[in-house]
């Protein structure tokens, strides 16, 4: 297992803490962007995969997440998270200021890697989403409509089973001081809204390579809800991997060997340039 360094950085909305995998001489560093209501911290074999690859890996927890600051899983404004992403990278770029810098974003996360592209993408070599919330994804304008103007929103969480096959992986989710167990809020629902609403205005990534990873039987974040968004944002042109029965978190899943070596083949192909 690679040793991570704990960074804490100035966020737009208090501290920041960042994760760093390190690498003595990296082919490329790797920003990870991690889902709702957990944390970077879940993203160890995945950095552990990017470290013996050649990365070096920086992962924050979003305001509200995890370690850093903010009420748990409140987030206002997804712009705010994106602008602490690219503190992130400015971190990452201090360290390392040569190597081509490729980001993944896994759900929530991939909502936040592809507004990051939107803004930054001229700094990225390449973009990777896992199960993201951009396109058709419902779930938050739905729980607004239950709710009504000015109530509460049913009490809907995110249940261990509906993230991988391996009961192992659900009972860690579930024991995990540091996830969010509680339902979504609603400052955070109408946040999403907002933020897919201007993914979806902002135009594509022009020829930003992008690897679109997702697990067929994703009750959380449907395929086809993904779909939409994925394709908009690529011009019409990503790589696709569609896993079948694998359920939300692809590289947590039984299978998880087919979708990290999918996106090391991915990565040597762009930074290869074959």
């Amino acid at each position: 297992m690679a040793h991570a360094r704990e960074h804490v950085l100035t966020g737009t909305r208090g501290a920041l803490a960042v994760r760093e995998w390190p690498h003595g001489r990296p082919r490329y560093l790797a920003l990870v962007a991690h889902g709702y209501g957990e944390h970077a911290g879940r993203y160890e074999e995945l950095a552990d995969t990017l470290v013996a690859h050649g990365a070096a890996v920086f992962a924050a927890d979003h305001m509200g997440h995890g370690k850093s600051a903010g009420e748990r899983a409140l987030i206002e404004d997804f712009e705010e998270v994106v602008t602490d992403l690219r503190a992130v990278a400015e971190l990452a770029r201090s360290a390392y200021p040569d190597p081509p810098v490729v980001l993944t974003g896994h759900s929530m996360g991939g909502l936040v890697a592809a507004r990051y592209a939107q803004r930054y993408g001229g700094d990225l070599a390449a973009l990777v989403l896992s199960g993201p919330v951009i396109g058709a994804w419902e779930t938050p304008a739905r729980l607004l409509a239950a709710a009504g103007d000015h109530g509460d929103l049913p009490d809907v969480r995110v249940g261990p089973a509906a993230l991988s096959r391996d009961p192992a992986v659900g009972a860690a989710y579930a024991a995990d001081p540091l996830v969010w167990h509680g339902p979504m809020k609603r400052p955070t629902a109408e946040a999403f809204v907002r933020a897919l609403r201007t993914v979806s205005e902002g135009g594509d990534t022009g020829r930003l390579p992008l690897l679109w990873l997702h697990g067929e039987d994703d009750r959380l974040v449907p395929v086809a809800a993904s779909r939409p968004g994925v394709e908009a944002l690529s011009g019409g042109d990503p790589v696709v991997r569609i896993y079948p029965g694998a359920r939300h978190e692809v590289f947590n899943e039984t299978g998880r060997e087919l979708a990290l070596a999918d996106m090391k083949d991915f990565l040597d192909t762009v930074l290869d340039g074959g």
